[in-house]
């Protein structure tokens, strides 16, 4: 059998030299192998920084509203094809049908959102304080951009990092997830279709410590985007440091609901439903901590435990399924080992804590939605990301106990606060440490048109989406132009100074 063309550099559909490949399966039935991929390594990875640097020189001289001008056919392709792509999606990494459509429906949201800033200023016009001289400032491209991406949203983030950057006149080497490479060979063949030139954007299918080892590592590279866990960013973060390379890392989380005592009930454990137990736990937004205050926690306690366990698990490709399969069994032992430490540490097991291996779950990667009661600020399950359909709840006195437990992480992502009090709705927008905060809302629903990311561990301080979605890819370049006709030498800050 021929070796799998699933690199893409230069416009062609290329293999590993090795010709080494690795699998994709369903986390449904890991019995069921979805492709073969192209196993790359450095000599790849150079190909596909040597095509993008040559690439880079013709698009960004490319007119802006030319390059916006792929990114709206990209987004009607999506729109054509979203069905289709988010069923390839729940086969390839698990998540129910409904909320891969939303994963698509953001890429397509993202790419009308960049498209329309093709005609918008990319910089700003200064006085001078010299006569006859004019002063600007422009956002101009980087170079290359590297991009990692992690499984959980395999349409939605790559979307976020490549058409910032490919608008702003960035050429790309694109190394995804080692878990939804089907995905991502389907959105480039779509940006190939939508008109984007040979070599703008590289394809390189491989393992982390392979690949994107490489892509962190290679010449060329003048900026890489990395979303994953803390810790690989982190040892990402001190290799570009040591290169001057530009560094965007969006990590880690340890998220957090607050419901306090005049909360609307019902609406806070529908929040905290879909916060902890939404794609199966595995978003870096995912709620694994709910502080409640304790006047209420009984009636909280009771009612989500109930809605806990009525919830429906299994393929993600039954429309009635509401929790489909973690994605590997890898991840499987992680999260039951960190459901046997929270009990260890104390914490009371309420619902869940088991891996499914009978009848349909056996052949899968199924965890069942777990809550924990009893958990405490210091235990690990309330300072560590556990990454899985696991939540605990924490007993809080008064607002101010519950704002400061929730603030007490090393993680500063995403914090939600239940209230009907606008004054202490306002308090918690104030307090909350994290970069984004939700009142009445779930921990999860970031909107494309405001900055994305998170304080502390959780990144480096870059943001995604929104106005600031080409901080990351660009440099500013400031522009002094004299067009006076006179031969006198004007120097700024020396002839101007007062005598």
């Amino acid at each position: 059998m021929a070796p799998a063309k699933t690199n893409y550099i230069a416009g062609r559909w290329l293999s590993a030299d090795s010709c080494s490949e690795f699998t994709s399966c369903n986390p449904a039935r890991t019995t069921e192998v979805l492709g073969a991929y192209s196993r790359s390594g450095h000599a790849e990875v150079a190909l596909a920084v040597a095509a993008a640097r040559t690439a880079f020189q013709a698009w960004r001289k490319t007119p802006a509203p030319q390059r916006a001008a792929v990114l709206t056919r990209m987004g009607r392709l999506m729109e054509e094809r979203k069905e289709a792509l988010a069923l390839q999606m729940t086969r390839e990494m698990g998540k129910v049908l409904v909320e891969a459509r939303g994963d698509v429906q953001e890429a397509i949201d993202m790419a009308h959102y960049m498209a329309a800033f093709g005609r918008m200023p990319t910089g700003h016009i200064a006085p001078s304080e010299r006569p006859e001289v004019y002063c600007a400032a422009e956002r101009v491209a980087a170079g290359v951009v590297g991009m990692i991406t992690p499984w959980n949203f395999p349409i939605a983030i790559p979307s976020w990092k490549m058409f910032p950057a490919l608008l702003a006149g960035n050429a790309i080497v694109f190394k995804p997830a080692e878990d939804t490479p089907g995905l991502a060979v389907t959105f480039v063949q779509m940006l190939e279709e939508a008109g984007l030139p040979p070599g703008v954007v590289n394809l390189v299918t491989g393992l982390g410590e392979e690949a994107g080892a490489a892509l962190v590592e290679a010449e060329g590279v003048d900026v890489i985007s990395f979303t994953g866990s803390t810790e690989i960013g982190r040892r990402i973060a001190a290799q570009c440091g040591g290169m001057l390379k530009r560094i965007s890392c969006e990590l880690g989380g340890k998220n957090a609901i607050v419901v306090l005592e005049d909360a609307d009930i019902d609406l806070a454990v529908k929040g905290a439903l879909w916060s902890a137990f939404g794609t199966a736990g595995q978003r870096c937004t995912a709620a694994s901590r709910l502080i409640v205050q304790k006047s209420i926690l009984p009636a909280f306690r009771e009612k989500l435990l109930h809605q806990t366990l009525a919830l429906r698990m299994g393929d993600g490709a039954d429309p009635g399924v509401e929790i489909g399969p973690v994605i590997n069994r890898k991840q499987l032992q992680r999260i039951h080992e960190y459901v046997e430490l929270g009990r260890h540490e104390g914490a009371r097991l309420l619902a869940g804590g088991k891996i499914m291996q009978e009848g349909p779950f056996a052949e899968g990667c199924f965890y069942l939605p777990t809550l924990l009661d009893n958990a405490a600020p210091g235990m690990r399950i309330a300072q560590e990301e556990i990454f899985g359909p696991v939540t605990a709840l924490m007993e809080a006195h008064t607002m101010e106990d519950a704002v400061q437990m929730a603030n007490a992480t090393r993680y500063g992502l995403s914090l939600s606060l239940y209230t009907q009090n606008v004054s202490r709705a306002f308090h918690a927008v104030q307090e909350l440490h994290a970069g984004l905060v939700y009142i009445n809302l779930p921990t999860s629903g970031a909107e494309i048109q405001l900055p994305f990311g998170g304080i502390k561990n959780t990144g480096n301080g870059h943001r995604e989406a929104g106005m600031a979605a080409m901080d990351y890819c660009t440099e500013w370049k400031s522009v002094y132009v004299n067009y006076s006709a006179g031969s006198d030498l004007v120097r700024a800050q020396i002839d101007t100074c007062p005598q």
